[in-house]
């Protein structure tokens, strides 16, 4: 059984807890911290946007169309259909010659009730645009036009846009894919299963300097984080908090990420999948790590513990970090 790696307290006593395991690791696989099992194979989803985004470096598409870093951040991005997100997702589409009908993600509407209500009172719907992929899914379709290869299905395992994704995440996380467990993403694209320990090396590597790719996509995030999520978002703000980390959050309690200026890489999956026990859980994790000031650590800390308040705006409990 995974140890407890944030719990929820309410007055003076635990309420709940969530388990789960995490690991840190160098470029060579070489693991400095980890906690429970990180050998079982988890669905990172949407945690390894940057290794989906590889591909669209290396292929040459991001230079060809001249994608700037607000772009490539938003190719890495589960943002929330704000406006800008929308801006930046439609420049990708124009430059590479593509439309919206040609997007494979589906439809949901903008997270913020304010843009909600903007598009209620314009008469408008969402559109796929809106969704929180549209950014990788732009990506996807400008790689496959520059290589030649017609877009349609460019979700499906089968595509060569997807080959090409596969090749590439495996090769930098040492896992042969073809064996790998696959299953749908929320957004239709493949999402394969690894373990944490091969998921923390491969963002390790993704850090070396030599890797070129890896060095664009870090920059693009590092110096655009509001395009990787949004207002208020976790993954935002902690970056925005401590520009020198590079993290990435994925459905169902996983999160990824890299310390560039230390080569190190990191992986944690909450069990239950809760949202509030990873980011809790992941800020203690990179808190504990010997390789920040004293003032970027100051900030880690601040993530660690989260007040919860009632209707009424009063304090009743926290989420906050267990081990």
């Amino acid at each position: 059984m995974n140890p407890v790696l944030a719990q929820i307290t309410r007055g003076p006593i635990v309420e709940s807890s969530h388990r789960g395991a995490y690991v840190v690791s160098n470029a060579e696989g070489y693991v400095l911290a980890k906690a429970g099992d990180v050998d079982r194979p988890v669905y990172p989803r949407s945690a390894i946007k940057a290794f989906q985004c590889l591909p669209v470096i290396e292929s040459g598409a991001a230079e060809h169309f001249g994608l700037n870093d607000e772009e490539i951040a938003l190719c890495c991005s589960s943002h929330i259909g704000e406006p800008e997100h929308v801006r930046v997702a439609a420049a990708i589409l124009e430059k590479c010659g593509a439309g919206e009908s040609q997007y494979e993600c589906g439809v949901h509407w903008p997270e913020r009730a304010d843009d909600r209500a903007t598009l209620i009172k314009a008469g408008e719907t969402p559109r796929s645009i809106h969704n929180n992929c549209s950014g990788k899914h732009a990506g996807m379709i400008a790689m496959a036009i520059h290589l030649g290869i017609d877009p349609a299905g460019y979700t499906s395992l089968t595509h060569p846009v997807q080959r090409k994704i596969a090749r590439l995440y495996g090769a930098i996380c040492g896992v042969d894919l073809a064996t790998a467990p696959v299953a749908v993403d929320g957004c239709s694209a493949p999402t394969w299963a690894m373990p944490l320990r091969n998921l923390a090396q491969g963002f390790a590597r993704l850090s070396l300097p030599s890797n070129m790719a890896g060095q664009r996509i870090i920059t693009a995030v590092r110096q655009h984080p509001f395009m990787v999520a949004g207002t208020g978002r976790f993954d935002t703000k902690i970056m925005q908090a401590v520009p020198r980390l590079f993290i990435k959050f994925g459905a169902e309690g996983v999160f990824c990420g890299c310390i560039p200026h230390a080569q190190l890489g990191f992986a944690l999956k909450i069990d239950d999948g809760a949202i509030r026990g990873a980011e809790v859980a992941v800020a203690k994790l990179l808190a504990g790590l010997e390789v920040w000031t004293a003032e970027e650590k100051d900030r880690l800390l601040e993530f660690t513990r989260v007040k919860m308040k009632n209707w009424m705006k009063k304090e009743v409990g926290a989420a906050e970090a267990a081990f």
